[in-house]
């Protein structure tokens, strides 16, 4: 049997020297909460599309490339390390420029098509200040318009997800179609005619691939024609590029949507960076994560400005000894796809998955979306707990071990001005979001020059 360990665990017998002066007991630290039971969905999935079968092929490379580390005791790292300026954190200026040039410019993953799962659903939800609406009419299309109506302005629906054959302003009650035409105006005779085609609500370019809605905050990014006849959508086959066809293979689009959940965060930058690693697994959650991943061990690939990290998983001790057609790729190996600019999809080989959908509010605030997806619909009591279990796990550690963390991080910002951070070299997730991020500021800012 192969050993391993993390070397970023400490001796803790020893501790601190102790202070002559004493201090106050400490209220007892609360127990962490109970690990959900994992269950493997891809050793169990029999299809044979294109997709589904790169996706099994691809998985069958990837537990190998891990059980290699796992052997090694090592994981993937980068050519070398890499220093983000602390001011990059603190600047609402860089701030304005990123979310400009990032989230005001390219397809945002901000629906799973699950959360609108049949004609005439919705989905609303607050991205930079932005009300967006998406909706799937009675056809089945996907549509994303701005939440406001074109008489006053009033926002339709509150954000969440719902059933509504049609979108009604609680404000005078002007009437939408599921594609934002205006369908209805309140006592008309008195007020007046008003031109059907000049008052649809203003769309937003929208698109659907992989059980994933993308919404392009940009509502110039096509022609105002195009626009007019509802057909605006970004290209999505380019954005995902050859990660799509692995994203299909999880079949997302076939979930279940459970439930979803919201978290404040500090900056977007600072909430993302705890994303993006598996170095801090045992040191900073010993009795939740740590429990079911093998800490600072991962194999680690891109896609254009998307990745993924494919954590070790603890049953690969076992696996290991097993020939390769007798491993579990879900039991083996925990890949979070990650969709540039903040969505995380993790469990995507499990029959319960967490999505994270992690969006910038203010230059010190973002706001996290945990979305539980199942693979199969929860009907009993027994299948309700566990699926209530399952997000209360995700939503506790996240808040109380994550982000309690990450809020520190923001509050020291402004102490550590003129400084640097270090991305290690076992921390390439975190190289490439902030090269990334570099990359889209450079183009904007070459785009402006001209």
């Amino acid at each position: 049997m192969v050993q391993t360990s993390s070397p970023e665990i400490r001796e803790t017998d020893a501790g601190p020297p102790r202070s002559s002066i004493s201090a106050p007991s400490a209220p007892p630290a609360p127990s962490a909460p109970s690990a959900p039971e994992y269950a493997s969905w891809i050793s169990q999935d029999r299809s044979t599309d294109a997709a589904s079968l790169t996706m099994r092929r691809e998985a069958a490379e990837l537990v190998e490339r891990v059980m290699t580390h796992y052997r090694d005791n090592t994981t993937h790292e980068a050519d070398g390390q890499w220093t983000e300026p602390v001011a990059n954190y603190l600047d609402a200026d860089r701030w304005q420029r990123e979310t400009d040039a990032v989230h005001r410019s390219v397809p945002l993953p901000l629906a799973m098509s699950c959360e609108l799962p049949g004609p005439n659903t919705y989905k609303a939800i607050d991205v930079l200040g932005i009300p967006v609406l998406i909706t799937r009419d009675r056809q089945g299309t996907v549509h994303a318009m701005i939440n406001a109506c074109r008489h006053r302005g009033a926002k339709l629906l509150e954000p969440g997800c719902g059933v509504s054959k049609r979108l009604t302003c609680p404000y005078h009650s002007w009437s939408y179609d599921l594609a934002g035409e205006l369908r209805g105006v309140y006592a008309e005779k008195t007020f007046g005619e008003v031109p059907r085609e000049g008052r649809s609500l203003v769309r937003l370019p929208a698109g659907e691939r992989a059980g994933i809605v993308f919404v392009s905050l940009d509502p110039g990014g096509t022609s105002q024609a195009v626009q007019a006849l509802g057909e605006a959508e970004p290209d999505l086959d380019a954005w995902l590029g050859d990660l799509q066809p692995l994203l299909e293979g999880l079949r997302l689009a076939e979930c279940h949507h459970y439930a979803t959940s919201e978290l404040t965060s500090p900056n977007w930058k600072v909430t993302l960076d705890g994303y993006l690693e598996t170095y801090h697994f045992a040191s900073l959650h010993p009795k939740t994560v740590f429990e079911t991943n093998l800490s600072n061990m991962m194999a680690h690939d891109t896609w254009g400005p998307h990745q993924r990290i494919a954590p070790a998983l603890r049953p690969i001790a076992q696996a290991v000894e097993l020939p390769p057609d007798q491993r579990d790729p879900g039991d083996c190996v925990g890949p979070i796809y990650w969709l540039f600019p903040g969505l995380a999809i993790a469990g995507g080989w499990r029959q319960k998955i967490a999505v994270s959908l992690v969006l910038p509010r203010t230059a010190t605030e973002s706001v996290t979306q945990q979305i539980i997806l199942l693979r199969d619909p929860a009907v009993t009591e027994e299948e309700r707990q566990a699926a209530d279990r399952f997000g209360a796990w995700f939503h506790e550690v996240v808040r109380d071990e994550d982000y309690a963390t990450t809020y520190g991080v923001q509050q020291g910002l402004k102490a550590l001005d003129g400084t640097d951070f270090v991305f290690g070299r076992n921390e390439p997730g975190l190289q490439h979001f902030h090269r990334t991020i570099h990359q889209h500021l450079d183009t904007a800012a070459l785009r402006a020059a001209r």
